[in-house]
């Protein structure tokens, strides 16, 4: 089992999801680090090559989160958030770019 590396904020923003919604993504998270996809996602070529995003729903809103698990090492979740409209923010998309773009460059 794989274990998990939180960047930046995203622990800290994924303990602030609605209960639902966390104990939704932390099941998701864990079937990632299983070897299983999660059972909703869709890759983030916008974010970089090999980076997905889960989706969450509950009776509070939407919610997502990137991550990468192409590494062997770990996998990480890059960033978390609630989603507001239908398209993802361009902040939420350049941050979990920003943070994608660190983790390949202090991990080759």
């Amino acid at each position: 089992m794989k274990p998990v590396a939180f960047l930046g904020d995203s622990l800290s923003t994924l303990k602030g999801f609605p209960g639902s919604a966390r104990r939704r993504a932390g099941y998701q998270i864990d079937r990632i680090q299983r070897g299983f996809d999660p059972d909703d996602w869709k890759p983030m070529p916008a974010i970089g090559p090999g980076a997905r995003e889960i989706r969450v729903r509950d009776g509070t809103g939407a919610f997502r989160v990137f991550y990468v698990a192409v590494r062997a090492e770990a996998v990480y979740v890059l960033h978390c958030f609630r989603k507001k409209s239908q398209r993802t923010s361009q902040p939420d998309l350049e941050l979990g770019a920003q943070r994608y773009k660190e983790l390949m460059r202090g991990r080759k």
